[in-house]
């Protein structure tokens, strides 16, 4: 390919190979630098970090830090033209005026927008836009219906990155249940039973989706060369559990006792607003785009294999 058709030929050679950007770079981008690190061909890996204090640490990690803030857009313009693929992994803010509004993406897409666009990008969002389903098993294509503010700015950040896919870049959604490892911060049920928390009894319980850290980064880099255009996948396991029956297995492995069982009655005057929220939804997702299509076998195919001590 002549290379002036190339958006890489252009380029001094020492730039040639491909540089990822990684927007949110806590522990699942990380986690996601480490598999591109494994992943055979040469690239770059960069993330933004509005946090002076992180560059020693992404550098330790072989990551190149660039600092800019999502939430004061004019500090995100040496992003433009600067990566081949993108990661974009950073929540939106707690709250946002309207409040269904994701700004942070708005100002991620903008600042991508001024020169050469990515090739790729890769949104982590989240299995909550689709709402209640009923404990329904539900496909990519179902409508999204948003029930709750964080969902609602989800699915406006969606719109965002499809935005952004129209102008040329091939973006990838990847729609993230609960995300869980034992080496992660908060990231196994273990603190919430030690602590005794209720969990619903068998009759009001929710069905629940998970996805271990390290194959959400594995997915996150296979969506990233293989991810059709505009297209969603679930990043989710094949566990199909209600929620108190993970709290329970969890329990089992760790060798601690079960959670207490309580109505959905009792658990609107003994649990806070979010966690109520999560026991206000059942779905059970269908993977089958995950492993056809992104062509990814998962290392933690269930909970349990996961959670294992």
């Amino acid at each position: 390919m002549p290379s002036n058709l190339n958006p890489l030929g252009a380029l001094p050679a020492r730039f040639r190979r491909q540089r990822v950007l990684i927007v949110g770079c806590g522990d699942v981008g990380l986690r996601v630098a480490r598999a591109l690190d494994a992943a055979a061909g040469r690239r770059r890996v960069l993330a933004l970090t509005s946090s002076p204090e992180r560059t020693g640490a992404l550098r330790a990690a072989g990551i190149t830090p660039l600092l800019g803030d999502l939430d004061r857009p004019a500090t995100l313009a040496r992003l433009a033209g600067l990566a081949t693929r993108v990661v974009h992994l950073a929540p939106p803010p707690g709250s946002a005026t309207p409040a269904w509004l994701d700004p942070r993406s708005t100002a991620l897409a903008r600042a991508l927008r001024r020169r050469t666009l990515p090739q790729a990008l890769v949104y982590a969002s989240t299995s909550g836009v689709y709402g209640d389903c009923a404990g329904q098993w539900v496909a990519e294509t179902r409508p999204l219906r948003p029930a709750t503010a964080r969902a609602r700015r989800r699915v406006n950040a969606e719109r965002a990155m499809r935005h952004l896919g129209r102008a040329g870049v091939r973006v990838s959604i990847l729609r993230v249940p609960g995300i869980y490892a034992n080496d992660r911060e908060g990231g196994t049920p273990r603190e919430r039973l030690l602590r005794g928390a209720p969990v619903l009894c068998a009759r009001d319980d929710v069905y629940t989706n998970h996805i271990h850290a390290d194959d959400l980064a594995r997915a996150c880099v296979a969506a990233l060369w293989r991810g059709a255009a505009q297209r969603a996948y679930h990043a989710s396991d094949a566990s199909e559990l209600k929620m108190g029956d993970y709290f329970d297995l969890a329990a089992d492995l760790y060798g601690l006792p079960r959670p207490p069982r309580v109505t959905r009655e009792q658990a609107g005057q003994l649990l806070g607003p979010l966690q109520l929220s999560f026991m206000s939804e059942s779905r059970r997702l269908r993977g089958d785009r995950l492993a056809r299509e992104l062509r990814l076998r998962l290392r933690y195919p269930t909970v349990r294999d996961g959670l294992a001590p």
